[in-house]
């Protein structure tokens, strides 16, 4: 049985990301994402522990690997994997604050992106140390969320 659980974004709960050190902002920015995707799409953002995703957490990992070499140390916690209209995402929420999500337009090879968001009060961790500029966005859930992306260009 799978342990998926919908992210309320109202009532927001650190239930899945308690290891992290961040587990509060991270938390946040999660339940960020998911008031996006019901707001946007009317669609519940549901997380499935790393654990039981590895399909999911294969899929991002070739995607980093082949696109800019990256493997990241730090732990996968949860996963999310979903379509909206015509766009396939795959999330990977890191314990070390890192929120990360692949957006995938089905039908669309120019909209294709790999976005990162760092969970207020996580450190720029090493793998994307100077490769990526990072601006500042500003939310009710997550506090001060840094983000950065880069445009994937092979097909996956």
């Amino acid at each position: 049985m799978s342990m998926s659980h919908i992210v309320d974004f109202k009532n927001v709960s650190k239930a899945g990301l308690e290891s992290s050190p961040v587990a509060d902002a991270l938390a946040g920015l999660r339940a960020n994402e998911a008031r996006y995707y019901m707001n946007k799409y009317r669609h519940e953002f549901t997380v499935v522990p790393a654990s039981e995703s590895q399909d999911t957490l294969d899929y991002v990992n070739r995607i980093l690997k082949e696109e800019r070499n990256i493997e990241f140390s730090a732990k996968p916690l949860e996963t999310s994997s979903f379509q909206v209209e015509n766009i396939r995402m795959a999330y990977v929420f890191y314990e070390d604050g890192l929120g990360l999500n692949v957006m995938y337009t089905v039908d669309d090879p120019k909209k294709r992106a790999v976005g990162f968001k760092l969970s207020e009060g996580m450190e720029v961790s090493k793998e994307l140390e100077g490769k990526f500029k990072f601006a500042r966005q500003k939310s009710k859930l997550a506090g001060t969320i840094r983000g950065s992306f880069f445009v994937i260009k092979g097909e996956y």
